[in-house]
């Protein structure tokens, strides 16, 4: 089994990093309302470039000026294998992959699907199946919080704190 991260990402605006391991590197989307366990939340995902194995697990402040700048906390990691094709390489290129994932806080089969059409050429679709794990209804949890801002010592709007996709 490979891995799957998730991380809480405070950039210009909030966004999740979805990154599921793929040939030694992490394949990479941003989630503007984050991952969902509700199946009819259909939640788009921009891919952005793969990532370092070794940055699954950063959590930090990116510096001002850099690429991804803002807080980033790790939201929830664990195991995903693909389902169908049973190759996750092959069912990213293809452009539709169904996983299991197997994490803290996700659970259960979800699917990547790439959309089609002008200007969509990194615009993907993360879905969650209808199995045991669903949640009708579900809303993502945000772990930013003002105790865990000053710790990072990072300053966050007040109004971030009530943000809720």
């Amino acid at each position: 089994m490979a891995i799957f991260v998730v991380q809480e990402h405070h950039a210009k605006k909030l966004h999740w990093d979805f990154r599921l391991e793929v040939g030694r590197v992490l394949k990479s989307w941003a989630v503007p309302k984050g991952p969902s366990l509700d199946p009819a939340e259909k939640r788009l995902a921009i891919q952005v470039p793969d990532h370092e194995y070794e940055h699954g697990d950063y959590e930090g402040i990116i510096p001002e000026g850099t690429y991804g700048a803002g807080a980033v906390l790790p939201w929830d990691h664990g195991s995903f294998e693909a389902v169908d094709p049973d190759d996750a390489g092959t069912g990213l290129q293809a452009g539709k992959l169904s996983f299991r994932l197997l994490g803290n806080r996700l659970k259960g089969e979800f699917a990547l699907v790439k959309m089609r059409g002008p200007g969509r050429e990194k615009a993907w679709l993360l879905i969650k199946k209808q199995d045991a794990h669903a949640q009708p209804g579900w809303r993502i949890p945000i772990l930013l919080t003002e105790a865990v801002a000053k710790r990072l010592l990072v300053k966050v709007p007040k109004c971030a704190f009530k943000e809720q996709p």
